[in-house]
């Protein structure tokens, strides 16, 4: 009987099946697959070789092309000697897929464990479900060191993901906490403007991220982020920061002379053109030639393009950075900015001019959350809060009018705002029509003793007053905003419940960034009166954005020439700053009267625009239906007074 044989491991030839060889070697490669180092790869090359656009977070499904301007931030973030890589982007413009191919790079090509933090915990999970689970699920080179994808555990849940070899966690940075406990070789932060500045008052998102890199051997850092606000954007706070900024050049199609694509507009001699109101005659004007070529000709140009820095320093599509024609080292911060939705294959042109109309025009009625979103998420600006810096007070004094009535033609509501001092009452009123076109018709100062009777009846006679149309028609005051602030808070709600409750509506400002211009409560308060939160900053915002206008119309401002709306009129109006400051360790912008100026003018704008809002949210005003159920001008002005469109 032959005796089996075996070596030293134990194991038995003689009686070995070939699929236990088959499992040996197996657990093999298992045991020793962080033992084996591949040729390096540009990043770049692993995405078009292995990367995948899935059906969950792309409208193209299919294997990955670089875009040509994807190439050289690609191949930043994957050289080692490249510490820090920032891009202020616009959207649309593949950030967020750079991210999910980044992570599969350092994870299987490079075995690094890594984390990226989102704005919030929501955020990263959204994440994790339309970017990671796709990915590791349709590139196999992903789901082969992954050993927990077809079943849930420990190592395989909404933050964290545990392959062979390295972990990724996927985080939000709205608490210290999940800063804590992590040793990272890369750290991602998508969307670093979202982020708090000061988070839980231990620090900024990146100080306390780039921390968990300490121990890397080559740690990198990769910040995106659309800008947010001018003076308070974290994303232009780290392209500050960069020992590098490159911009992309594109080749114009005839004069082969390469440039950065510019907004351009009415004023500028180049970039985007198009004829007034018209999308689809849009062009782009070459700063070279003055020739002008359309969005067909954006794809050649983009692979005829190179990121350049103001230094002349090119980084080639090789992954190396030249200057005079030769190789220098490559900076550790590396900035890539000013790539825009022109450069953007996703948006067209007549699509981007569109969207920037419709937000110029709604911007025209003061309301500029569209116009804001424009310049962020599309030409990949910060957006300027400081608008009423810019406000001349003598510019607008000069741009008094010639009334031929009390109340010119388009004036079809009156509110008044009401300003209460120790000394006096100061109230402003105001017409408007449609669009929220405003006409000043009268301002009034009336000095007394605001502890006797007297003053407040003549203040009710005063907001009694009726004025006249150049037409005939009588309008008369239809809703008053009081302020009820200082030593006369009673006086002001007994005035109230006097005149009648929705009629007189005693305000309290609220200066919080962001606050409704009137909240109107549903119902009385303890005295008895509706009193109404304004807010202060949003109606001041949209005051002075609406003093910018210069062309009658849609928010338009109207002052007639008077004794009553002089140059100090205007400086009070304009007096007011808005300034960078720190609420809780958030940077937020206020309002700030400086020392010994005073602002009567513009407390009573803002009330007065208070009160238009109560009488359109709560009143069933609406200055559109007013302009076309207008009384025939058969009718006599007694009839006109009664009518239910022209007294409220």
């Amino acid at each position: 009987m032959q005796s089996a044989k075996s070596d030293s491991t134990g194991v038995n030839y003689q009686t070995t099946t070939k699929q236990d060889w088959e499992n040996i070697n197996a657990a093999i490669n298992r045991g020793t697959h962080n033992l084996f180092s591949l040729d390096p790869m540009r990043m770049s090359e692993w995405a078009e070789e292995n990367f995948y656009l899935s059906p969950e977070s792309s409208s193209v499904t299919g294997a990955w092309e670089n875009i040509p301007y994807q190439v050289g931030i690609m191949n930043c973030i994957s050289n080692d000697d490249i510490r820090t890589v920032t891009w202020r982007k616009s959207a649309r413009t593949g950030f967020t897929k750079i991210v999910a191919i980044a992570i599969g790079y350092f994870t299987e090509h490079k075995k690094r464990s890594g984390v990226v933090w989102q704005p919030t915990d929501s955020d990263a999970q959204d994440f994790v479900k339309d970017e990671i689970d796709p990915m590791i699920r349709d590139v196999p080179v992903v789901r082969n060191i992954f050993p927990s994808f077809e079943k849930k555990s420990k190592h395989n849940t909404l933050d964290k993901k545990v392959f062979l070899g390295c972990v990724l966690d996927i985080r939000g940075a709205a608490s210290p906490r999940n800063f804590r406990r992590l040793t990272k070789e890369y750290a991602i932060y998508d969307e670093l403007s979202a982020f708090d500045d000061d988070i839980g008052k231990e620090g900024s998102g990146t100080a306390l991220g780039d921390i968990r890199l300490t121990t890397a051997v080559f740690p990198k850092s990769v910040r995106g982020s659309t800008p947010k606000i001018k003076g308070a954007c974290q994303i232009t706070s780290s392209l500050d920061e960069a020992d590098l900024i490159l911009k992309y050049k594109v080749p114009c199609p005839h004069c082969n002379n390469l440039q950065v694509l510019k907004w351009g507009g009415d004023k500028a001699s180049f970039g985007m053109k198009w004829d007034h109101g018209s999308p689809k005659t849009v062009g782009y004007v070459c700063e070279h030639c003055k020739e002008s070529f359309d969005y067909s000709c954006l794809p050649k140009i983009l692979e005829g393009g190179d990121w350049f820095s103001d230094c002349g320093v090119k980084l080639g599509r090789d992954g190396f950075f030249y200057k005079d024609n030769k190789i220098i080292d490559p900076p550790e911060h590396v900035g890539f900015d000013e790539l825009w939705a022109a450069y953007s294959t996703f948006l067209t042109w007549p699509q981007l001019i569109s969207e920037y109309l419709k937000a110029v025009e709604e911007s025209k009625t003061g309301v500029t959350s569209k116009l804001k979103t424009f310049v962020n998420t599309r030409l990949g600006q910060e957006w300027e809060e400081d608008q009423g810096e810019k406000l001349d007070p003598n510019s607008l004094y000069q741009r008094r009018e010639h009334y031929v009535a009390e109340l010119p033609e388009g004036v079809l509501y009156l509110t008044a705002g009401v300003d209460t001092q120790d000394d006096r009452f100061e109230y402003s009123v105001k017409g408007w029509g449609v669009g929220e076109e405003c006409w000043d018709i009268d301002y009034v100062r009336l000095y007394g003793d605001l502890s006797r009777l007297d003053i407040w009846n003549v203040l009710a006679d005063k907001l009694r007053k009726t004025y006249t149309r150049f037409d005939g028609i009588e309008l008369s005051i239809g809703t008053i905003c009081h302020d009820s602030g200082g030593h006369f808070t009673d006086e002001v709600y007994e005035f109230s419940k006097k005149h009648g409750l929705n009629w007189v509506i005693p305000i309290k400002g609220a200066s919080q960034p962001g606050k409704p211009i009137a909240t109107f409560p549903r119902k009385r308060n303890k005295k008895g009166v509706y009193l109404t939160e304004v807010g202060t900053d949003n109606a001041k915002s949209i005051i002075y954005q609406r003093l910018n206008i210069l062309e009658p119309g849609p928010g338009y401002c109207h002052w007639p020439i008077s004794d009553k709306f002089d140059e100090t009129h205007f400086e009070q109006l304009t007096v007011e700053k808005k300034i960078l400051s720190y609420s809780r360790g958030k940077r937020v912008f206020v309002w700030v009267l400086p020392s010994g100026r005073r602002n009567e003018p513009l407390d009573c704008a803002v009330y007065a625009l208070a009160a238009l809002r109560i009488a359109i949210q709560h009143k069933g005003i609406d200055l559109l239906q007013l302009s076309v159920s207008r009384p025939e001008d058969k009718d006599k002005p007694e009839e006109r007074r009664k009518s239910k469109y022209w007294n409220s």
